[in-house]
Protein backbone atom coordinates (compact mmCIF):
# COMPACT_ATOMS: atom_id res chain seq x y z
CA UNK A 1 0.00 0.00 0.00
CA UNK A 2 1.19 3.54 -1.11
CA UNK A 3 1.88 6.23 1.51
CA UNK A 4 0.45 9.00 1.09
CA UNK A 5 2.17 12.35 0.84
CA UNK A 6 0.18 14.73 2.45
CA UNK A 7 2.79 17.86 1.97
CA UNK A 8 2.25 17.05 -1.83
CA UNK A 9 -1.32 17.48 -1.72
CA UNK A 10 -0.78 20.66 -0.02
CA UNK A 11 1.07 21.90 -2.46
CA UNK A 12 -1.22 21.19 -4.82
CA UNK A 13 -3.94 23.10 -3.00
CA UNK A 14 -1.68 25.78 -3.03
CA UNK A 15 -0.42 25.93 -6.57
CA UNK A 16 -4.10 25.57 -6.98
CA UNK A 17 -5.00 28.90 -5.59
CA UNK A 18 -1.93 30.93 -6.33
CA UNK A 19 -2.81 30.39 -10.04
CA UNK A 20 -5.88 31.92 -9.32
CA UNK A 21 -4.43 34.90 -7.65
CA UNK A 22 -6.44 33.79 -4.71
CA UNK A 23 -5.75 33.99 -0.83
CA UNK A 24 -8.09 31.17 0.53
CA UNK A 25 -9.06 31.52 4.60
CA UNK A 26 -7.45 29.00 7.08
CA UNK A 27 -8.53 28.07 10.28
CA UNK A 28 -5.36 26.71 12.26
CA UNK A 29 -5.79 24.44 14.97
CA UNK A 30 -2.65 25.16 17.38
CA UNK A 31 -1.61 23.29 19.81
CA UNK A 32 1.44 25.15 21.50
CA UNK A 33 3.61 28.10 20.11
CA UNK A 34 7.04 25.70 19.12
CA UNK A 35 4.08 23.86 17.26
CA UNK A 36 2.97 26.21 15.63
CA UNK A 37 5.76 28.34 14.93
CA UNK A 38 6.94 26.92 11.90
CA UNK A 39 3.25 26.19 10.62
CA UNK A 40 2.74 29.90 10.74
CA UNK A 41 5.64 31.09 9.22
CA UNK A 42 4.94 28.95 6.08
CA UNK A 43 1.57 28.89 5.69
CA UNK A 44 0.76 32.25 6.10
CA UNK A 45 2.54 33.25 2.78
CA UNK A 46 -0.31 31.27 0.73
CA UNK A 47 -3.41 31.31 3.49
CA UNK A 48 -5.11 34.23 5.70
CA UNK A 49 -5.12 32.25 8.94
CA UNK A 50 -7.26 32.27 11.91
CA UNK A 51 -5.66 30.54 14.44
CA UNK A 52 -7.83 28.51 16.48
CA UNK A 53 -6.85 27.38 20.24
CA UNK A 54 -9.24 24.69 21.44
CA UNK A 55 -7.21 22.09 23.98
CA UNK A 56 -9.46 20.97 26.73
CA UNK A 57 -6.51 17.96 26.99
CA UNK A 58 -4.62 20.80 28.63
CA UNK A 59 -5.72 19.48 32.37
CA UNK A 60 -3.85 22.34 34.45
CA UNK A 61 -5.51 26.06 33.57
CA UNK A 62 -1.75 27.24 34.41
CA UNK A 63 -0.44 25.05 31.68
CA UNK A 64 -3.23 26.15 29.76
CA UNK A 65 -2.84 29.85 30.17
CA UNK A 66 0.76 29.92 29.93
CA UNK A 67 0.58 28.07 26.09
CA UNK A 68 -1.93 30.44 25.35
CA UNK A 69 0.26 33.63 26.07
CA UNK A 70 2.88 32.00 24.63
CA UNK A 71 1.34 31.44 21.12
CA UNK A 72 0.02 34.97 22.00
CA UNK A 73 3.14 36.35 21.92
CA UNK A 74 4.51 34.66 19.24
CA UNK A 75 2.40 36.13 16.74
CA UNK A 76 2.70 39.50 17.91
CA UNK A 77 6.51 39.08 17.72
CA UNK A 78 6.96 37.38 14.70
CA UNK A 79 6.57 39.46 11.08
CA UNK A 80 4.05 36.98 8.98
CA UNK A 81 3.28 37.45 5.06
CA UNK A 82 -0.19 37.88 5.52
CA UNK A 83 -1.67 38.96 8.86
CA UNK A 84 -2.14 36.22 11.29
CA UNK A 85 -5.27 36.41 14.15
CA UNK A 86 -6.21 34.21 17.26
CA UNK A 87 -9.72 33.12 18.26
CA UNK A 88 -9.84 31.04 21.55
CA UNK A 89 -12.28 28.59 22.96
CA UNK A 90 -13.49 28.18 26.15
CA UNK A 91 -11.35 26.05 28.71
CA UNK A 92 -13.22 23.08 29.88
CA UNK A 93 -11.15 20.31 30.61
CA UNK A 94 -14.69 17.83 31.48
CA UNK A 95 -14.90 17.38 27.55
CA UNK A 96 -11.60 15.90 27.17
CA UNK A 97 -12.02 13.50 30.03
CA UNK A 98 -16.08 12.33 28.76
CA UNK A 99 -14.38 11.56 25.52
CA UNK A 100 -11.75 9.55 26.60
CA UNK A 101 -13.65 7.85 29.54
CA UNK A 102 -12.47 4.09 30.08
CA UNK A 103 -9.62 5.12 27.82
CA UNK A 104 -7.24 6.27 30.99
CA UNK A 105 -5.01 3.22 30.75
CA UNK A 106 -4.11 3.52 26.93
CA UNK A 107 -0.27 3.99 25.88
CA UNK A 108 0.04 7.43 24.69
CA UNK A 109 -0.16 7.43 21.01
CA UNK A 110 -3.25 4.78 21.27
CA UNK A 111 -6.88 4.88 21.83
CA UNK A 112 -6.79 7.71 24.17
CA UNK A 113 -4.81 9.69 21.64
CA UNK A 114 -7.07 9.07 18.48
CA UNK A 115 -10.41 10.19 21.11
CA UNK A 116 -8.53 13.75 21.14
CA UNK A 117 -7.48 14.09 17.87
CA UNK A 118 -11.02 13.47 17.09
CA UNK A 119 -12.63 16.04 19.67
CA UNK A 120 -10.09 18.47 18.49
CA UNK A 121 -10.49 18.39 15.33
CA UNK A 122 -14.29 18.46 15.18
CA UNK A 123 -14.36 21.10 17.15
CA UNK A 124 -12.19 23.09 14.68
CA UNK A 125 -14.17 21.52 11.61
CA UNK A 126 -17.24 23.16 13.70
CA UNK A 127 -15.28 26.53 14.12
CA UNK A 128 -14.23 27.02 10.70
CA UNK A 129 -17.71 26.17 9.59
CA UNK A 130 -19.53 29.09 11.65
CA UNK A 131 -16.40 31.29 10.79
CA UNK A 132 -17.24 30.85 7.46
CA UNK A 133 -13.20 30.09 6.39
CA UNK A 134 -12.22 28.08 3.39
CA UNK A 135 -10.49 25.12 4.98
CA UNK A 136 -8.76 24.03 8.23
CA UNK A 137 -6.38 21.52 9.52
CA UNK A 138 -4.05 21.42 12.66
CA UNK A 139 -0.42 21.98 13.75
CA UNK A 140 -0.60 18.56 15.18
CA UNK A 141 1.01 16.82 12.27
CA UNK A 142 4.48 18.75 12.76
CA UNK A 143 5.83 16.51 15.64
CA UNK A 144 7.54 13.39 15.03
CA UNK A 145 5.27 11.69 17.75
CA UNK A 146 2.20 11.99 16.66
CA UNK A 147 0.27 10.13 13.35
CA UNK A 148 -0.16 12.32 10.28
CA UNK A 149 -2.29 9.24 8.82
CA UNK A 150 -4.44 9.31 11.78
CA UNK A 151 -4.71 13.19 11.78
CA UNK A 152 -5.14 13.54 8.08
CA UNK A 153 -8.02 10.66 7.99
CA UNK A 154 -9.76 12.33 11.23
CA UNK A 155 -9.42 15.87 9.91
CA UNK A 156 -11.42 14.85 6.79
CA UNK A 157 -13.99 12.95 8.38
CA UNK A 158 -14.79 16.14 10.97
CA UNK A 159 -14.67 18.04 7.14
CA UNK A 160 -16.69 16.35 5.50
CA UNK A 161 -19.35 16.23 8.42
CA UNK A 162 -19.27 19.80 8.84
CA UNK A 163 -19.01 21.13 4.89
CA UNK A 164 -15.86 22.50 5.58
CA UNK A 165 -12.31 21.35 3.29
CA UNK A 166 -9.66 19.80 5.29
CA UNK A 167 -6.35 21.13 4.59
CA UNK A 168 -4.05 17.75 3.86
CA UNK A 169 -0.63 18.40 5.74
CA UNK A 170 2.36 16.64 7.15
CA UNK A 171 4.37 19.71 8.30
CA UNK A 172 7.42 17.40 9.85
CA UNK A 173 8.36 17.27 6.40
CA UNK A 174 10.68 19.37 4.07
CA UNK A 175 12.64 19.97 7.29
CA UNK A 176 9.36 21.13 8.96
CA UNK A 177 10.59 19.94 12.63
CA UNK A 178 13.66 21.62 12.78
CA UNK A 179 12.88 24.82 11.68
CA UNK A 180 9.94 24.69 14.30
CA UNK A 181 13.10 23.96 16.69
CA UNK A 182 15.13 26.95 15.13
CA UNK A 183 12.05 29.64 15.53
CA UNK A 184 11.66 28.11 19.68
CA UNK A 185 14.73 29.34 20.11
CA UNK A 186 14.90 32.43 18.51
CA UNK A 187 11.96 33.45 19.84
CA UNK A 188 12.90 31.41 23.36
CA UNK A 189 9.11 29.83 23.52
CA UNK A 190 8.15 27.48 25.88
CA UNK A 191 8.54 23.64 25.02
CA UNK A 192 6.80 21.73 27.15
CA UNK A 193 7.82 18.08 27.99
CA UNK A 194 4.43 16.37 27.50
CA UNK A 195 1.66 16.64 25.20
CA UNK A 196 -1.14 18.30 27.98
CA UNK A 197 -3.23 15.78 29.65
CA UNK A 198 -2.66 14.32 33.29
CA UNK A 199 -2.37 10.75 30.93
CA UNK A 200 0.79 11.82 28.92
CA UNK A 201 2.39 13.85 31.85
CA UNK A 202 2.58 10.10 34.10
CA UNK A 203 3.52 8.39 31.51
CA UNK A 204 6.74 11.17 31.33
CA UNK A 205 7.68 10.30 35.00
Amino acid sequence: MNKINYQKQLDKVIEGHQSRGELPSLLLHVCCAPCSSYCLEYLSQFFDITVYYYNPNISIQEEYEYRLSEELRYISQKEFTHPVKLTESRYDPSEFFQAVKGLENEPEGGLRCAECFRLRLEASAKKAKELGLDYFTTTLTISPLKNADLLNETGAEAGERYGVRWLPSDFKKRGGYKRSIELSREFDLYRQNYCGCVFSRRDEK
